[in-house]
C-alpha cells in the first residue's frame, strides 16, 4: 500500500474584488499577470513566438520561470483559459489548465464589484502539496489583483 494521501486534483478559490468588472478584467491577460500578481517579476511573449502564438513566459521572484499557452480566451464572457507548457525547475506533475473567470456583480451590498473564480485541473499525479500550494497561490494573486484594481 502507497503512502500517498488521496487528493483532489482540483482546486478553486474565489474573491470578490471591491472595483468594476472593467478594472479587474483589464489586468487578466497573460502577458500582464506582472503587473498585479507579486510573486511574478516578469511576463513577457516567450522568445520566438509571437502575439498570435499566444505563449507566455513568466519568471517569478523565487527564480522560477514558466511558460504559458493560451487555450482559450472570451472578452465577451470574461474568462481565460491558459496551460502550462515548461517549467525550470521541472513540475512534479505532468499538466495543469487553468481558468479565471469574471462576473460582474450587479445588484446587493457589493454592486459593482467583481466576483472572481480562479480554477486549477492538475494530472492525476500532483499530490496534496501541490494542490495546497496552488490553492495559497491564487489566493495570494486574487488578493494582489484586488490591490491592483482599486488603484485604477
Amino acid at each position: 500500500m502507497s503512502g500517498a494521501i488521496p487528493t483532489s486534483t482540483s482546486v478553486t478559490e474565489s474573491a470578490v474584488i471591491n472595483a468594476p468588472l472593467s478594472h479587474v478584467w483589464h489586468f487578466i491577460k497573460l502577458q500582464d499577470f506582472n503587473k498585479f500578481w507579486s510573486a511574478l517579476d516578469k511576463a513577457e511573449y516567450s522568445k520566438g513566438t509571437s502575439e498570435e502564438t499566444d505563449i507566455v513566459k513568466w519568471q517569478f521572484k523565487d527564480g522560477t520561470v514558466i511558460e504559458v499557452k493560451q487555450e482559450e480566451h472570451s472578452s465577451l464572457n470574461h474568462y481565460i483559459t491558459y496551460s502550462v507548457i515548461t517549467a525550470n525547475p521541472a513540475l512534479s506533475y505532468t499538466s495543469v489548465v487553468s481558468t479565471i473567470r469574471c462576473y460582474a456583480v450587479t445588484s446587493g451590498e457589493n454592486e459593482n464589484s467583481t466576483f472572481v473564480q480562479w480554477t486549477g485541473n492538475f494530472s492525476s499525479d500532483a499530490d496534496a502539496g501541490v494542490i495546497e500550494d496552488a490553492k495559497f497561490k491564487r489566493r495570494e494573486a486574487l488578493a494582489d489583483l484586488a490591490k491592483a484594481a482599486k488603484k485604477m
